[in-house]
């Protein structure tokens, strides 16, 4: 069968926090378009559950975004066990649910340093083998955070929106490289995280509905397969650009 342009066959793409919500729908869409998937997260079993709900074109990799120093090692070992990586998906991160007055400097350096400085660093550490491909792709999870204002999420908020800077920065440094860099902006999807913040507050999910055009939470598929296409060669004159995945929210009135 000719491969579409959709296809990521003979890719490998490494996941970070891989074994659950949308990093684990996003290597699901992955492998579903061909590509082999490196599930990685700091929860062992978590992951290794992911793996077998996907199947033989998945393997863990128990790994910290944020210890950084490990980085450059660790690339060396997964393309010595897999092969080059040529996709990269950081989608890692951590929130605080406070108000600004109430949010410490050891917040924001904690958030900080998974949301923003480990996904730069694991970049970094993989930048000559994403080079070598000649079609590498670099993604990041970034956030409607990063869009408009939300009240009490102002560290998540100001780190979501460093990776707009980061991903028009590294797509000019990286387009010679043939290295493309994107992000997507999640809206409201429907997670346990998600359930279980409406349980408590019904109110707030009837705001986010009347809000969103589309009049409906988003899929985790619905992230993950948006991922899977800019990675794809479909999409190979775009680098440089965030694509809100919301259902229209950032538009709305």
């Amino acid at each position: 069968m000719t491969p579409t342009p959709f296809s990521l066959s003979g890719r490998t793409a490494l996941i970070t926090g891989g074994g659950s919500g949308i990093g684990l729908a996003t290597a699901k869409c992955l492998a579903a378009c061909g590509a082999k998937v490196i599930l990685a997260g700091r929860r062992e079993k978590e992951l290794n559950d992911a793996v077998a709900e996907i199947g033989r074109s998945a393997v863990a990799q128990v790994m910290d975004v944020t210890d950084t120093a490990s980085l450059p090692g660790l690339a060396e070992s997964l393309k010595a066990a897999h092969g080059p990586i040529g996709i990269l998906i950081n989608n890692a991160g951590i929130n605080a649910k406070k108000a600004f007055v109430d949010t410490t400097e050891e917040d924001l350096l904690r958030i900080f340093q998974t949301n923003v400085v480990g996904g730069l660093a694991l970049t970094r550490a993989l930048h000559p083998q994403l080079k070598a491909s000649g079609t590498g792709s670099v993604m990041f999870i970034s956030s409607m955070a990063a869009l408009f204002g939300i009240p009490w999420v102002s560290a998540y908020s100001i780190s979501k929106s460093a990776l707009t800077g980061a991903v028009r920065t590294l797509a000019i440094e990286f387009g010679p490289d043939k290295i493309r860099v994107n992000a997507v902006a999640p809206g409201w999807i429907d997670t346990a995280m998600s359930r279980k913040a409406f349980e408590s507050d019904p109110q707030r999910k009837q705001k986010i509905l009347s809000r969103t055009p589309l009049g409906e939470l988003g899929d985790t598929s619905d992230i993950g397969w948006s991922v899977a296409y800019l990675c794809s060669p479909a999409a190979k004159f775009i680098t440089g650009t965030i694509v809100p995945v919301d259902g229209g929210v950032s538009i709305g009135f």
